[in-house]
C-alpha cells in the first residue's frame, strides 16, 4: 500500500491541474487509512517522507515544507492567529515525534526540532532545537556525527538521571 506522502503527490498534481473532486477523495482516503490531514495545497518537497508512513500528522492548508526532510510521528503545523501565514519548513529538516509547529515561522535549512517540541519562533540555518516552548541547545555543525546517516556507532546505555543539587 502507498503512504501519505505517495497520495499527496497525486493529490497535489489534481490539485495543480485543476482536476475536481479526486483531491478530496484523495485527501479523504488519506485521513482514513493514516489518520493524517494533508491538504493538495500544502507543498512537500522532493525526498521528504514522514515516519510510520505519515500516521496522525496534521498539515494546516498552505503548509511549505522544502526537500529532503524527516518529519516523525504526529506531527503538526497549526495556525496562530490573528496571523495570516503559516509555517514554511526548509530543506533538510529532521524533525522529531510529537512536534508542533504554530504559525507564520520559518524554520531555515539544516535544522533538527527535537521530540514534544513547540516551535513558535522561527529557526536559524544549522540550529538544534528542543522543549515547550522550543529553544535552541545547540548546532547541527557541533554534532560529532552526520545525522542523515543515521549513525549507529556507540554502544553501551545513557547514564541515570540523578538529582540536581541544591547550593
Amino acid at each position: 500500500m502507498a503512504n501519505a506522502v505517495s497520495l499527496y503527490r497525486i493529490m497535489r498534481w489534481c490539485y495543480l491541474h485543476h482536476i475536481p473532486l479526486l483531491p478530496k477523495l484523495i485527501q479523504l482516503f488519506i485521513f482514513l487509512f493514516y489518520n493524517t490531514k494533508i491538504t493538495g495545497d500544502s507543498s512537500i518537497g522532493k525526498g521528504t517522507y514522514f515516519v510510520c508512513k505519515g500516521i496522525a500528522t496534521v498539515l494546516i492548508p498552505g503548509t511549505q515544507i522544502g526537500n529532503n526532510c524527516v518529519l516523525g510521528l504526529r506531527f503538526s503545523t497549526v495556525r496562530k492567529f490573528p496571523y495570516k501565514d503559516v509555517p514554511k519548513i526548509g530543506n533538510n529538516v529532521w524533525i522529531g515525534p510529537n512536534v508542533v509547529v504554530a504559525g507564520p515561522v520559518i524554520i531555515e535549512d539544516d535544522v533538527v526540532i527535537a521530540g514534544n517540541s513547540f516551535v513558535d519562533k522561527s529557526i536559524p540555518k544549522g540550529a538544534i532545537v528542543g522543549g515547550c516552548p522550543a529553544k535552541i541547545i545547540g548546532w547541527r555543525s557541533n554534532l560529532e556525527y552526520d545525522i542523515e546517516t543515521n549513525p549507529k556507532f556507540k554502544e553501551g546505555t545513557m547514564p541515570y538521571m540523578t538529582e540536581k543539587k541544591k547550593g
